[in-house]
């Protein structure tokens, strides 16, 4: 008899700025959309899988945290939540761990110094901490990993950035290809495959996600599990009008399975 499919999971990507839900395009402008709050209420009664909050300006401004907005949200949700924003040490980490946070996502800070996820994964386990890797696409040149919202370059390519992050003890790897981000274009299918193919650890696609073909192309392609944002917050990916939405239990796993025997065929 064949293995059952492992249920593909499906992350809704929450961005907060100054307690208030936004989105942007390319890290741009943020948009404000609405109440992260009302948001959480929406997504428990979808039966969510996990949710990932993102405080996308908390590393450029260089600061921590908002600890009563994560109390606030920890106290809603009903699913797993992990979170990603200002954290620059292991007592940060830890001051959101004791709100009630599952995992903990560095970017910026990872780059600068890279021991801190090995620090982070010995205090709370590898499966605690995702390290987020922001890959841009400049005119020209290939693609590079940026911090500090995307201002600043790694000056090296996601794959390397990918390997250093897992041999830190990164038990999760965020890979974010900005220039997708909020387009409705679909995954950037090539970097999920190589990211995918050099590292052990799960690797999460996203940006760019307009429906279920492309959660499923990300599978397909070797990402371990699917992220999205706009898809999530926008009916049918109209950005005039906003929606929270959550696609059915199993459906990615059947659109997986579709494109596959279509694939096979």
């Amino acid at each position: 008899m064949a293995a059952r499919m492992k249920r593909v999971r499906v992350i809704p990507v929450l961005g907060i700025d100054q307690g208030r839900l936004v989105k942007t395009v390319r890290f741009g402008e943020p948009r404000y959309i609405g109440d992260p709050l009302m948001a959480i209420r929406i997504f428990n009664d979808k039966e969510v899988d996990e949710l990932l909050i993102t405080d996308i300006r908390a590393g450029k401004a260089g600061r921590g945290p908002d600890h009563e907005l994560l109390r606030r949200m920890a106290g809603e949700c009903f699913m797993p939540i992990g979170y990603a924003g200002g954290i620059r040490s292991v007592d940060d980490a830890k001051r959101v761990f004791d709100l009630g946070i599952e995992k903990v996502g560095v970017c910026s800070a990872f780059l600068d110094r890279p021991a801190l996820v090995t620090e982070l994964a010995a205090s709370y386990g590898s499966q605690s901490v995702m390290v987020s890797i922001d890959v841009d696409k400049p005119l020209f040149g290939g693609l590079r990993v940026v911090g500090r919202s995307g201002s600043r370059s790694a000056k090296r390519g996601p794959v390397q950035v990918a390997r250093e992050a897992a041999d830190a003890g990164a038990g999760e790897i965020l890979l974010h290809a900005i220039y997708r981000e909020g387009t409705f274009k679909g995954y950037d299918l090539e970097l999920v495959a190589e990211v995918a193919a050099a590292v052990q650890v799960p690797v999460v696609a996203l940006g760019g996600a307009r429906d279920l073909n492309d959660l499923a192309a990300a599978i397909g392609a070797g990402a371990s599990a699917v992220a999205a944002s706009s898809m999530f917050v926008y009916k049918r990916n109209d950005v005039r009008s906003i929606l929270i939405n959550y696609p059915s239990p199993g459906a990615v796993d059947q659109a997986f399975r579709e494109r596959s025997g279509r694939a096979a065929v």
